[in-house]
């Protein structure tokens, strides 16, 4: 029988939870699977396991943490939530959920450029996995951390959360960008300006700035808006194409959580007075408001300022 320290239990089978779970049976560990349309109770997979990571979507992490919280868990199991996402009534990330429903269990936060399926392939890769608890952090780091995923730590899970997320709206505007084929210098001026547009955002929320510098922030918004193995990127350049918004997501392999984390994010900035131009541009351009064309004019046409203004980066 599997040992707790032995055993990792994956909830989520989808392509990013499979990856997740092969970098775990790689480093000679067990794994128990888990998906809300099995038929495998949940208490099976996590009942002997001392790290429980959390692959789902962000539309299911309320249901299953609830669930999970329902089992009586020990408080020394860690919760490792590798979901990007807003929830679009609380405006909550998914670990201040797991943490609101599990407030004695330790969590984790894993994001980083991590596009699964290069992960999948055994690509070098490399993570970082953020919690207030830096010792529960630490022993995630390990179960993770091979020759071809190299995993850093860092005390600022908000912020490595929302670098994970917020890129993800700025990967549909790469793929406009791409989509509409305005070149080398357009998609550098978008993802430079990208960049203080998330920080602003972050910053707002209570995260640390420095923190979107790293691997989740700029890592992952370098990684996402050039690759077409992004399900975000891949949004934005089908609706470049002239694709309408329902026919792309029929037709799209997995969840594209940037385009629910667009219209919270919008909330959040008209809340806050928080400028973030590129993000107002793609929400209108995902509800049907603007076209591809006119978005780039908006943002072309914006009021001339300083490059580097402390009010507004």
């Amino acid at each position: 029988m599997n040992t707790p320290s032995d055993l990792v239990a994956i909830l989520g089978t989808g392509v990013w939870g499979t990856a997740l779970g092969k970098i775990v049976q790689n480093n000679d560990h067990d794994i128990r699977c888990w998906s809300h349309r099995g038929n495998t109770p949940l208490i099976s997979v996590v009942q002997n396991a001392q790290i429980i990571v959390s692959a789902v979507s962000m539309q299911g992490v309320v249901a299953t943490a609830q669930k999970l919280r329902s089992l009586n868990l020990s408080v020394d199991k860690i919760i490792v939530t590798a979901t990007k996402g807003l929830d679009p009534q609380t405006q909550q990330t998914p670990s201040q959920i797991w943490q609101s429903i599990l407030p004695h269990n330790p969590v984790v936060v894993l994001s980083g450029p991590n596009l699964s399926k290069e992960i999948d392939q055994g690509l070098p890769a490399a993570t970082v996995l953020a919690s207030s608890n830096l010792a529960a952090a630490q022993q995630v780091q390990k179960i993770f951390a091979s020759d071809t995923f190299r995993a850093y730590v860092n005390q600022d899970p908000l912020g490595t959360e929302l670098g994970g997320t917020l890129k993800n709206v700025m990967a549909i505007a790469s793929g406009v960008c791409d989509g509409m084929n305005l070149g080398t210098n357009a998609k550098a001026a978008l993802l430079t300006r990208a960049l203080p547009e998330m920080i602003r955002i972050g910053t707002h929320l209570g995260a640390s700035g420095a923190t979107f510098f790293g691997l989740s922030g700029l890592g992952d918004l370098i990684a996402t808006c050039d690759s077409p193995l992004s399900r975000n990127y891949q949004v934005g350049y089908r609706l470049a194409q002239g694709q309408t918004l329902e026919e792309i997501l029929a037709n799209l392999e997995g969840t594209a959580e940037g385009v629910n984390t667009t219209k919270v994010v919008v909330k959040i900035a008209d809340s806050g007075a928080i400028a973030v131009p590129i993000a107002q541009q793609v929400n209108q351009l995902l509800q049907g408001k603007i076209t591809p064309q006119s978005a780039i004019k908006a943002l072309m046409e914006r009021n001339l300022k300083p490059e580097f203004d402390n009010l507004d980066l």
